[in-house]
């Protein structure tokens, strides 16, 4: 989470966005995507009449993008004409994004290739982009992907409070009644998720990468250390190593190709994560030990911490629940490298490969966009959660990264498979309301027709008798109460507490209430998560207590306190539950939730 988003916007650009916009666009712009000049004419040998920042938003004078003149490398892609501030200017097409009212939408394909996206299950909106890609490299696979999926539900649930965030100062995409920030990110509405999920806004050169399949391409073996190198080269994490004579690209490498993950992605997915300051050396450099005075107290009453010998080189575990609760990116991707045994450079690079492999890759979020927006889980209980990140712009930041490196090695034209998703709907219009609430579907303050049960089911959660599964530890209300009210109706969920206060944030644990209204009933269902027996929504040491003085017959668990202490679901707690809960704790092995 790096860059800043819309530092700048004109005040036309501004006075257009508050009108209706449709989700695909309705007129034609560029979306700064990194800092950059703009000229007076089409190449760097033009006098430069203003920068912009990331996020700057700027009308286009025509969508053709014009050659660069001088042909010297600086703007291969060639340059857009835009309105500068009442200027002709002309900025490098490489340095945007550009968002283009679509043609008038046709069924019939009048082209070879557009007869072959037709066929491959693309709608006619892909087309032109896709088309114009194939052209340039014919190697270049696309591959859709139905979600099945409500274009306007999807945008809906990835608008929880705290769920979807940006570095933004423009008001027009800020959720207003959320006050959830994350290290200068806020919260963000509907309007700015339609705009990050909608693939068609990102089917270019450069962008198109984002969806660009992140398992090992044995096409690219030859070449996978040299791209991880030219991907990490110049980043303090990577000169901190080099300086020591240890080349971590090779580890990369490695990584990927023992785990079928490209190291592509394992690259730049470091680059994203740790930056290339050394603002979290801590985490790679293996030599922290000291006072951490916002961690959590150890036994002996102090804060202090040895982490010396171990590495997170992808941030794994710094997770904004940790971290605001006290721990600290130290603390938190610390505690995660110990638990994973990363006690080298090689265990940590490689480890954090195979943790990418089992807990994304392999579960349906194969591609950097599916890993910040899970359509398409290999579960349906993980639908629209379980995401890498909450920055909308990771995915379109990794895409650079991994673009850039293809093409100053020359790779571009490799054999490289991208898996694009289609959702039905994808003509919704959203409303520029506080809330940014589409208008074609979503949550409403009426009563779901749709039983209790397919609520419950439809949000990702299942019913169990008087219960509700499948909600995982360190699990926040307002992202339950967001994922149900989206198919029940806002106002119809209500969370309670075991003492029966009604609670909007803060972790869910076993023994909490739910209560779903539909049109006809009303329900009362009570949250049961396995290796919970606390209440407190979270699995560790207390639990394991609890659970080992049942067996020894210290003390008796019962009713859901007693479900919960069941991991292992053989209707008895023993020795097994016991196991499984210690392996949780000590991140050896999830407790199944279903």
């Amino acid at each position: 989470m790096k860059k800043n988003l819309f530092a700048f916007i004109p005040f036309f650009v501004f006075v257009f966005l508050c009108l209706t916009l449709n989700v695909y666009a309705e007129t034609n712009y560029v979306i700064f995507s990194d800092t950059n000049n703009i000229r007076t004419g089409p190449s760097t040998s033009y006098e430069k009449i203003g920068m912009e920042n990331v996020g700057s938003i700027y009308y286009l004078i025509s969508s053709d993008i014009v050659a660069d003149e001088k042909k010297d490398g600086s703007c291969d892609a060639g340059w857009y004409k835009i309105n500068y501030d009442g200027q002709t200017g002309y900025v490098c097409s490489e340095y945007v994004n550009a968002v283009l009212e679509p043609e008038e939408e046709t069924t019939e394909a009048t082209t070879a290739c557009q007869a072959e996206m037709k066929a491959a299950g693309f709608p006619a909106s892909y087309w032109n982009s896709l088309c114009s890609l194939k052209e340039s490299h014919p190697n270049w696979q696309f591959k859709a992907v139905q979600t099945g999926l409500d274009f306007s539900s999807a945008v809906n649930r990835f608008t929880s409070c705290g769920d979807s965030l940006l570095q933004t100062s423009n008001s027009e995409w800020i959720d207003s009644s959320c006050s959830y920030t994350e290290g200068g990110f806020v919260s963000v509405n509907q309007k700015a998720v339609a705009y990050y999920l909608d693939p068609r806004n990102f089917l270019t050169e450069k962008y198109i990468f984002q969806f660009e399949d992140n398992r090992y391409n044995s096409a690219l073996e030859g070449h996978y250390a040299d791209i991880a190198r030219e991907i990490v080269d110049g980043a303090q994490f990577y000169k901190y190593h080099k300086n020591l004579g240890y080349d971590i690209a090779n580890d990369i490498a490695e990584g990927g190709k023992t785990y079928n993950v490209s190291p592509t992605h394992l690259a730049s997915r470091m680059y994203q994560e740790l930056g290339t300051t050394d603002r979290l050396k801590n985490l790679y450099q293996g030599t922290f030990v000291g006072e951490i005075s916002y961690a959590p107290v150890n036994e002996d009453g102090t804060h202090y911490y040895d982490f010396r010998g171990y590495y997170n080189f992808y941030n794994i575990g710094v997770t904004g629940f940790c971290v605001n609760g006290g721990g600290g990116a130290t603390y938190c991707g610390m505690r995660k490298a110990i638990s994973m045994g990363w006690n080298s450079v090689n265990k940590a690079i490689v480890g954090g490969a195979q943790f990418l492999y089992n807990d994304y890759i392999s579960v349906g979020q194969y591609t950097s966009y599916l890993e910040r927006f899970n359509v398409v889980p290999t579960s349906s209980s993980s639908l629209y959660l379980h995401y890498y990140m909450a920055n909308m712009q990771a995915p379109s930041s990794e895409a650079s990264t991994a673009y850039n490196a293809y093409k100053n090695l020359g790779l571009l034209d490799s054999a490289f498979i991208f898996y694009i998703p289609v959702y039905n709907n994808m003509d919704a219009t959203i409303d520029n309301s506080p809330s940014g609430a589409v208008d074609s579907g979503g949550s409403s303050s009426s009563p779901s027709s749709s039983t209790i049960g397919t609520i419950v089911t439809s949000a990702g959660y299942k019913v169990s008798g008087n219960y509700i599964k499948d909600i995982g530890p360190s699990t926040d209300a307002k992202a339950i109460k967001a994922n149900l009210e989206a198919i029940a109706g806002s106002g119809n969920v209500s969370i309670l507490n075991q003492n029966g206060a009604v609670v909007n944030s803060g972790v869910v644990g076993t023994g909490y209430q739910i209560k779903i209204t539909n049109s006809t009933e009303t329900k009362t269902l009570t949250v049961l998560i396995y290796g919970d027996t606390s209440g407190d929504g979270e699995i560790n040491a207390l639990d394991l207590l609890q659970v080992q003085k049942n067996i020894l017959g210290a003390s008796s668990l019962s009713g859901v306190v007693k479900e919960a202490g069941d991991t292992s679901k053989d209707g008895t707690i023993n020795a097994l539950d016991l196991l499984q809960i210690q392996k949780d704790i000590l991140g050896a092995g999830d407790i199944a939730q279903s």
